[in-house]
């Protein structure tokens, strides 16, 4: 099922003074996938690189000077090409500082807008609809350009697309409340209008999308009452008469999108592959009215498969490029990386069956999910198969009530009676919209636990949660009932499946893990693979000793100041020669869910500061726990790799350092934190001293791949290699 991932800030905004637009005019992919080119409203270009959040280089026109289209960036010549003022062509190269100075060309019409796809020759659309290569427009810039809209027509819209081995610029148009898709092939250079069908009186489409797929080229249309329109134009046998009457365009609907009250005015739907589509400023089903929300649904299966709220004013903008949405909202453009799996029917209903699931041996339609974790081993799990197999029976024979019933009933049922129709209604395959329906349900279940001391369900929870249709962003109080109700399990599994669990709410559960006795903790029951890895991982003896993901107790002296060199020497003659076993520094239990704590995604910007307000005594005895795990690692590597909730050594040395850097004052004045600082230190060296080892060695393979291999060697032949 298809995901969206914890966010991060590329830059911030300065919308327009009066917010009706967020000072963005386009985003263009760079050089390869890491990099983008952010063209603002006025006069800047910004080269930033992705990953690490900051601008590269960046370029501004005069004052008095606008930039009226996009950037682009030209593969083939290394360099970026955009329009001031609608007739000054620029070019420059990522050295050049100022545009001033740069290339310049004016030409004799307004130019619409600059687009270039990787490996073809960027081209030029001007606003009455002709189009050049920028090569040949470059040759002679005061060349007439011919005007090929009617005169009340105008673009909308635009992009190119390169598909049988050919480009082809598509532009949309408005006229009168027409709204028409022009085609327009290079070499040859062939020309095909087609008018889209009306929508409702007065109703233009608020954004457009095109794909390449099947040889058609797929335009994806959303109108403000929040129909999804999908048109298919084939690139073969495209008309050669540019003064041809316009053809009809077949459309059939893809999605009818929740409007709430009135018409969407600022939204955008974006093609992200076959089957799923990226929507943002359309109301979440299971939200309310609210139009702050980026959502990806599946057109397959008419199903909401992941959604996010966006703090702040939503633009109507949205941008995808390697797997990552570019959204502006409020003062901030936000990347947000995202996955679509291949979709298929049981991805959509959030039935598909994960790795290492065992299969309930009950004959029920839906297992559950304490069956599916602990099988027959537990009671609890057969007692509720029992009551879930009672409940199917009495479906069958009883009427089945809607989803809109069981949501009333929700509100002033008993408990009994609430978990017995929810999980009948998650029985039942009829069941329409899955993805708002449990969206829905744990919504209201949330509410009424918080309203009412007395009143929780977390099987219910727990199920609800399996089912993969649930995220943060749907249901943000769920996982603060499960701490409040001092429900780890529940919590266990929020972090396991949510995506997009904010810092703060992942410091909040550490806060409660680390601060958990471990009397509570060893009565709480957990996912049983996680806790198997972590008794695996305690029972473990030694391994043999040498180096081992950077470190080995031998390496330990030469990391250590003298002083501690020579206590730890008297220390060892006074015991035996073997190194004491290694001790977990917190209960089994414990330990397994701060595990889910260090497999949860952050953003280290925003995970900082929350972090600052852990004590200076769970600091301690977290930093413990990340050096057990470290040293468990250094002596067999296949710790890492023996469980399914296992964090990696990356993960452990990154939240080292994220908790050094959030308390190291703290930590430097604390008696008792000093021995672990130094141990510490030399993990961070160890791991320095690895690193630079493999750089080495990808330094050799490199030399050993340029070298050229003789083709005629002999049956016996001794070469040597020198690399250094």
């Amino acid at each position: 099922m298809a995901a969206l991932y914890e966010g991060y800030t590329l830059c911030g905004l300065v919308p327009s003074q009066t917010l009706s637009n967020s000072g963005i005019r386009g985003i263009e992919a760079e050089r390869d996938s890491d990099h983008v080119v952010v063209t603002d409203t006025t006069r800047s270009v910004t080269l930033f690189k992705v990953s690490d959040q900051k601008p590269l280089s960046s370029w501004t026109v005069k004052q008095g000077q606008t930039l009226t289209c996009s950037a682009v960036y030209n593969t083939q010549t290394k360099e970026y090409v955009a329009v001031s003022d609608s007739k000054v062509i620029r070019i420059w190269k990522e050295e050049d500082i100022l545009l001033d100075k740069a290339f310049k060309a004016t030409v004799s019409s307004d130019v619409w807008r600059v687009h270039s796809v990787p490996g073809v020759e960027p081209v030029v659309l001007f606003q009455r609809g002709a189009v050049r290569l920028l090569d040949s427009l470059l040759s002679a810039p005061q060349q007439p350009i011919e005007e090929v809209l009617a005169q009340e027509e105008a673009i909308r819209w635009s992009t190119n697309i390169v598909a049988e081995s050919q480009q082809f610029v598509i532009f949309t148009t408005e006229q009168k409340g027409d709204n028409f898709l022009y085609l327009q092939r290079l070499n040859p250079n062939t020309l095909q209008r087609y008018r889209l069908e009306r929508e409702e009186p007065g109703l233009s489409p608020l954004s457009f999308s095109a794909s390449y797929r099947d040889k058609h080229i797929c335009l994806l249309y959303l109108y403000p009452n929040g129909h999804v329109y999908q048109s298919l134009v084939s690139v073969r046998g495209l008309g050669t008469d540019e003064g041809a009457q316009a053809l009809p365009m077949p459309r059939n609907l893809l999605l009818g999108l929740p409007v709430g009250e009135g018409l969407l005015d600022a939204a955008s739907a974006l093609v992200l592959d076959e089957a799923h589509v990226a929507v943002v400023g359309v109301p979440h089903p299971s939200a309310g009215a609210g139009k702050d929300f980026l959502c990806i649904w599946n057109t397959n299966f008419q199903t909401l498969q992941a959604g996010k709220e966006m703090a702040g004013k939503i633009y109507g903008q949205l941008w995808t490029y390697s797997n990552k949405l570019f959204i502006p909202h409020g003062k901030t453009l936000s990347v947000i990386p995202y996955e679509c799996p291949k979709s298929s029917l049981a991805s959509a209903l959030g039935k598909l069956k994960q790795a290492k699931t065992e299969e309930s041996k009950a004959p029920v339609s839906v297992p559950s999910w304490n069956n599916i974790l602990h099988g027959e081993k537990a009671q609890p799990s057969r007692a509720v198969d029992t009551r879930k197999t009672r409940a199917n029976r009495k479906t069958q024979s009883a009427p089945s009530l809607t989803t809109d019933q069981v949501l009333e009933l929700i509100k002033t049922a008993p408990v009994e009676e609430v978990q017995k129709e929810v999980e009948g209604l998650l029985s039942r395959a009829d069941i329409q919209d899955v993805q708002s329906s449990v969206g829905q349900l744990a919504s209201t279940l949330v509410a009424r636990s918080l309203a009412d001391p007395a009143f929780y369900t977390p099987s219910t929870l727990a199920q609800l949660v399996h089912t993969q249709s649930l995220c943060h962003s749907v249901c943000p109080d769920l996982v603060l009932l499960a701490l409040e109700r001092k429900d780890y399990f529940l919590c266990q599994l929020c972090l396991q499946f949510f995506p997009d669990i904010p810092e703060a709410v992942t410091c909040a559960c550490l806060k409660a893990f680390i601060s958990m006795p471990d009397v509570d903790a060893e009565k709480v029951s957990l996912e049983p693979d996680s806790v198997s890895f972590m008794e695996t991982l305690i029972a473990r003896e030694h391994g043999q000793d040498g180096l081992q993901n950077g470190f080995s107790p031998t390496s330990f002296d030469e990391d250590c100041p003298d002083a501690l060199v020579t206590k730890t020497r008297a220390e060892e003659k006074e015991k035996s020669s073997s190194p004491p076993e290694q001790l977990c520094p917190v209960g089994l239990h414990k330990a397994v869910l701060l595990n889910e704590v260090l497999l949860t995604a952050y953003s280290d910007t925003f995970l900082l500061p929350h972090l600052k307000d852990l004590s200076s005594q769970h600091v301690v005895l977290f930093l413990q726990y990340l050096q057990f795990l470290y040293l468990k690692y250094s002596q067999d590597a296949s710790s890492q790799m023996h469980g399914f909730r296992s964090p990696s050594l990356t993960q452990i040395m990154d939240w080292v350092c994220l908790l050094l850097d959030a308390h190291f004052t703290v930590l430097v004045m604390t008696p008792e934190a000093k021995g672990l600082l130094l141990n510490l230190h030399s993990f961070v060296k160890s791991q320095v001293r690895l690193v630079s080892e493999l750089g080495k060695i990808e330094g050799s393979l490199q030399e050993l791949s340029k070298m050229k291999v003789k083709k005629d060697v002999g049956q016996y032949s001794i070469e040597v290699i020198e690399l250094f």
